[in-house]
């Protein structure tokens, strides 16, 4: 009986001691999966910029917060603590301005004021040209057209007869110059007359339009789409479905089109649970997509070489002067390299949003100009002749929609008016011209020309001694200012008034097509000169020792703290020196 009992209390230790053991391995493996949750998740956290554009959270959050207020009579001109002499200046120069557009631009702002409140998108480009804090003074009394009659060679002509040259690209789409879109739709209008708008089948013309899009791309396949946002819509699903992982990267500051997931912060009304936006070249970002299982591809929009992990340049929140570009072609390459290695290793799709500088950097696009092939690539813009066209280029193992071993398993993308004729003949055109001899031209010796225009540019402004720069990739400007100043954004108003045409944006993004010839820049170079030195004299550039980019951010934030208590930190709508609130 003795033996017994101790040969069962030794059964019962032996038993504990595996449980326990087992207890603690399970523990282990717990704490290891855990930290290696906790490891890869900061990795994530390593590669997000530090600025809100890299947090789309909490720059939802942010823009939630910000109160409305704005500027008044006796503050608007001297928010900068400016001398009264300045302050008269200003109040001056703004005069004249308003003066000068209601008699300058009349028809054309009678015929946009006919549009008030009833075209959505033109009530949201004339609230956001400046910042909101000063736009309904702005708007109020200086008030900007947005008709325009005829094109002509590099100038836009408005309703009023106004010439201006043009340096608004079309956002993006005029790479070669108007007249020559214009022929474009011309003709490829005659050659799709007979079939029209027949939808479904193919106008012969598509035939040509794939073979030169392939060889162009270097890829396989292709696929028609009405918009660049609906080609980078398909290029995601597409990799999604065949990587059979979840997530996308997209890069700080990118713009990929206005669909939910890659616009995941402000402006898209719900969170992008599926998106990941990392450091435009930094190697954090690398770690990321060397360790994570669920990225499916990589989006790249090279226009972003000129402002790494900002986003697109616009007036609108020019408060201050720390707007800065810089472009870098061998640091840039480098970068899409190292990329391009590491989405190789790891199968993810690399996808190339060529739909903005696709055909401007050169005849190959992005891949030949930065040495890169990517497994996708989407076009838009210029590529239809002056249509509207979303393309997709790829490889066959990423453009195929089905699975033959799982015939209901398929990836659905459609579109009434894809391979519309009249956007063929328009695209036929334009593929044809592409290899004739005045479009390589244009191409020939294309970054040396405006390299050369940018630095000739920067040192006529050194010379007269203004605070202005500007940084190119190749034909795409953008102005930065190289003194504190919370008046910046009041350029765009001068440059409209010397006879530049500019998009909403003002001075943020100036394009220029191809064939702008020696003596075109140069007029537009001496208008811009002209109006920096007219804005000057008027005193908005007054700056003293006190006057830094860092007391400007300073100072806007304590004018929104104090909307925020007036209106009891309730409601997102306050005023400090007013109590008008609209």
């Amino acid at each position: 009986m003795s033996f017994a009992c101790n040969t069962v209390r030794a059964g019962h230790k032996v038993r504990n001691r595996a449980i326990n053991t087992l207890g603690y391995i399970l523990a282990a493996l717990a704490a290891a999966l855990l930290l290696r949750k906790l490891y890869v998740r900061l990795q994530l956290s390593v590669a997000k910029h530090r600025s809100l554009a890299g947090h789309s959270r909490m720059a939802r959050r942010f823009a939630s917060w910000v109160p409305f207020y704005e500027y008044g009579e006796a503050d608007f001109f001297g928010v900068d603590s400016a001398p009264a002499e300045a302050v008269r200046k200003r109040r001056a120069g703004f005069a004249r301005l308003s003066q000068l557009f209601a008699a300058r631009f009349k028809t054309t702002v009678e015929k946009t004021a006919e549009l008030a409140g009833c075209v959505s998108d033109l009530e949201f480009t004339s609230r956001y040209r400046v910042p909101f804090q000063f736009s309904r003074y702005v708007r109020e009394r200086i008030k900007s057209g947005s008709f325009l009659q005829s094109s002509s060679g590099v100038t836009v002509t408005d309703l009023d007869g106004n010439r201006f040259y043009d340096v608004t690209g079309s956002y993006g789409v005029n790479v070669f110059g108007y007249d020559f879109y214009k022929d474009c739709i011309d003709r490829g209008a005659d050659r799709a007359r007979d079939l029209g708008p027949v939808l479904g089948a193919y106008h012969p013309l598509t035939a040509f339009n794939v073979r030169r899009l392939l060889e162009i791309s270097g890829l396989d396949e292709v696929s028609f789409h009405m918009s660049g946002t609906e080609a980078v819509m398909q290029a995601v699903r597409l990799a999604r479905y065949h990587t059979r992982r979840s997530h996308l990267v997209r890069f700080c500051g990118a713009y990929h089109g206005w669909w939910g997931d890659v616009q995941p912060g402000v402006g898209n009304p719900v969170p992008a649970r599926e998106t990941y936006t990392l450091k435009d070249m930094d190697d954090a970002s690398l770690r990321v997509l060397r360790t994570r299982r669920d990225i499916a591809c990589v989006l790249v929009n090279p226009l972003q070489a000129l402002h790494p992990n900002s986003a697109a340049p616009g007036d609108s929140t020019l408060l201050d002067s720390a707007r800065k570009a810089h472009f870098d072609r061998e640091a840039y390459s480098a970068w899409l390299k190292q990329l391009r290695a590491v989405c190789s290793a790891r199968g993810i799709a690399l996808i190339f949003d060529e739909v903005f500088v696709g055909f401007r950097l050169g005849r190959g696009g992005a891949q030949e100009y930065f040495g890169v092939r990517a497994d996708m690539v989407t076009y838009g813009k210029t590529v239809a002749g002056g249509l509207p066209v979303g393309v997709l280029c790829g490889k066959h193992e990423l453009m195929r929609r089905y699975r033959d071993d799982r015939p209901a398993d398929i990836c659905f993308a459609r579109g009434t008016f894809n391979s519309h004729p009249y956007v063929m003949g328009a695209m036929y055109e334009f593929l044809n011209k592409l290899d004739g001899e005045p479009l390589r031209a244009m191409y020939r010796d294309l970054e040396q020309v405006w390299n050369a225009r940018a630095q000739r540019f920067n040192e006529r402004l050194m010379a007269a001694k203004l605070p202005l720069r500007v940084a190119n990739l190749s034909t795409i400007w953008t102005l930065y200012y190289s003194q504190p100043s919370a008046y910046n954004w009041m350029l765009q108003y001068y440059l409209r008034a010397a006879g530049l045409a500019l998009s909403w944006v003002g001075t943020g993004r100036l394009i220029f097509s191809l064939n702008y010839t020696e003596q075109d820049f140069s007029a537009v170079a001496d208008r811009i000169v002209s109006a920096a030195e007219e804005m000057q004299r008027d005193g908005w550039w007054w700056s003293d020792s006190r006057s830094t980019n860092k007391a400007i951010k300073r100072r806007v934030l304590k004018e929104m703290l104090q909307a925020r208590w007036a209106s009891g930190w309730t409601s997102p709508i306050g005023s400090i020196n007013s109590p008008r609130i609209k």
